[in-house]
């Protein structure tokens, strides 16, 4: 560990909660509807999206409505990328020729890229054209963020309106954040990419010749693009298929610490918005610090466990931390940092290979993805599956005092709790239980790379992944075949939309009850007690729920390790 090191971490802990005000007032701005100063360019795109549509924006939708337009747009647009890849053979923008995806591998991808999981298989400059990476798969990124968005703005109408029988309007809102925020966003930040040295162009590859007189074939493409939103959707699916720690993804240590903050930045300002909506400032950032003091807490030991290093390979004498599987260029501390980051939100771009760190090191960023990645998460959905955990918070603290647990102003009752633990639930049953499945089926035993914990934990990490919608990968799993194309297809599907539908309802459940007035006996929801039962709540959920998949996997083969057996 350096000065150095720990540098980097805190001044991009600090930069993430100075981004998280002027981002979240701007995200307010879109969940009221104000106007922005982009309106006078994208204004009649957007009136010309909604007569094209037959959409009335201010005609809005009571819950059931909006999760029925959100789940058949969802549908469509997976279907669509099927029928994308299984044709793009014929369809133009293939130079190099290359055939359709298969069946298994193309529903995989389709609903990769539809629950904003980005779950690869596949190695991207061998089996997508230029024509499928743009519109088959950056599509998804901007408007399965969109999707996030939209959810989490329902969500805060849900706490903020009193009897009320709708929440929004699901078109509106997803229009509204892909043309006011995430396309103008990403244009500057392609823009910034390129100048950084990340390519740009429609040429499908370049041949050259080395150093060494060898003639090498260069994949080149819309990669800067592409980028800016698989950083800033949270969407994390990479051009090529080292992903961020290619250097045509992320070329310089500057372009590294921006991409980690994209990550981070709209997830951070939700939790201001939030706070706004409701009225309250403090309970937003009341969130965003319990959300930091577990992010915190994980670089920590990723990085302690990562500059530690190999205690076998001290024994043989070769001194220092792990390098495995990380660039020269980023180091461990860069190379921690954004593996927390990646995992604490639902990105999944990575700049090393998790397969190769250390145990406990490689353990934070798999336990961040079975809380259901709600450190600051996705684009949306971390706000929202947080505070799922907060309305059991709460609901659990008034239990303790005696009185009908409320929170900002609303009173939880058993609907609402059932619903909450309903969402909360449908990850553990999902990653254990497929988890459970192909460590005993042969189909499943074929995919470890390697044996023991660590191969456990390579199929534990998969669908950690998948049913959180990360999307990054242990890199030690075969994972293109038909039995885990198919069963990670159904838990990323789960994953996203059994989460969502149960986050609509309470919002229309709470929109529709009265204001209820803080008294002196009202537990409070602001202050260091709050935020401290909130991280409590989430460890012990957390912690009894996929401690024993853990001790089966990453910590057992860190015992074996200091034994000295490795896998």
């Amino acid at each position: 560990m350096t000065l150095q090191g720990w540098t980097l971490i805190l001044v991009f802990t600090a930069l993430t909660v100075a981004l998280a005000k002027p981002v979240g007032a701007y995200l307010f701005a879109l969940y009221e509807g104000c106007r922005t100063p982009l309106h006078r360019l994208f204004g009649p795109v957007e009136r010309g999206f909604y007569r094209l549509g037959g959409i009335d924006p201010d005609k809005e939708q009571g819950w059931r409505s909006y999760a029925v337009h959100m789940l058949l747009f969802q549908l469509v647009l997976t279907l669509f990328t099927y029928a994308v890849l299984r044709l793009q053979a014929v369809l133009p923008l293939n130079p190099r020729g290359l055939p359709g995806i298969g069946s298994d591998g193309a529903m995989n991808t389709a609903i990769s890229f539809a629950t904003n999981t980005n779950w690869q298989w596949y190695s991207g400059e061998a089996a997508m054209t230029n024509l499928s990476q743009m519109l088959g798969l950056a599509i998804h990124n901007f408007l399965s963020a969109a999707t996030g968005i939209a959810i989490a703005f329902a969500l805060f109408r849900g706490f903020a309106r009193r009897e009320a029988a709708t929440i929004g309007n699901f078109w509106a809102d997803v229009t509204r954040v892909t043309l006011y925020l995430l396309l103008p966003a990403c244009v500057v930040y392609a823009l910034f990419l390129v100048a950084s040295g990340v390519p740009q162009a429609l040429t499908s590859s370049i041949d050259v010749t080395t150093l060494e007189g060898v003639r090498q074939t260069i994949v080149m493409g819309p990669i800067a693009s592409q980028e800016a939103i698989k950083m800033l959707g949270t969407n994390g699916g990479g051009f090529l298929n080292a992903n961020s720690a290619h250097p045509f993804e992320n070329p310089t240590a500057l372009t590294n610490l921006v991409q980690m903050l994209s990550i981070f930045a709209i997830g951070s300002g939700l939790t201001y918005c939030f706070g706004k909506a409701v009225g309250n400032t403090r309970q937003g950032w009341a969130i965003l610090s319990a959300m930091m003091i577990l992010f915190l807490a994980g670089v920590s030991v990723t990085y302690c466990q990562e500059a530690a290093g190999n205690p076998v390979l001290h024994q043989l004498g070769v001194a220092g931390g792990n390098m495995e599987g990380k660039e020269v260029r980023f180091g461990i501390a860069a190379s921690a940092l954004f593996s927390v980051v990646t995992t604490a939100a639902s990105c999944g771009a990575v700049n090393a290979m998790h397969d190769s760190f250390t145990a406990l090191g490689g353990m934070i960023p798999l336990f961040n993805m079975q809380l259901g990645e709600i450190i600051v998460g996705g684009v949306g959905a971390g706000v929202y599956g947080f505070l799922l955990f907060a309305l059991l918070a709460v609901f659990i603290a008034g239990l303790m005092v005696g009185r009908t647990p409320e929170y900002v102003g609303k009173k939880i009752e058993a609907r609402e709790v059932k619903l909450a633990v309903l969402a909360i639930a449908v990850l553990p049953l999902c990653i254990l239980g497929f988890t459970a499945l192909s460590a005993v089926l042969p189909a499943g035993l074929a995919g470890p790379l390697n044996k023991g914990p660590h191969g456990f934990t390579e199929i534990l990490y998969a669908f950690a992944s998948g049913a959180g919608n990360n999307g990054s990968a242990f890199a030690g799993l075969t994972a293109g075949t038909p039995f885990y194309n198919g069963l990670l297809s159904v838990a990323m599907w789960i994953g996203r939309f059994f989460m969502i539908v149960p986050a609509l309802a309470i919002a229309g459940s709470l929109a529709a009850k009265r204001y209820t007035p803080e008294t002196a006996g009202s537990f409070p929801t602001t202050g260091p007690l709050w935020i401290g039962l909130l991280v409590g709540i989430i460890l012990i959920v957390g912690g009894l729920t996929f401690l024993p998949s853990l001790a089966l996997g990453p910590i057992a083969d860190h015992l074996a390790m200091i034994s000295g057996q490795l896998f």
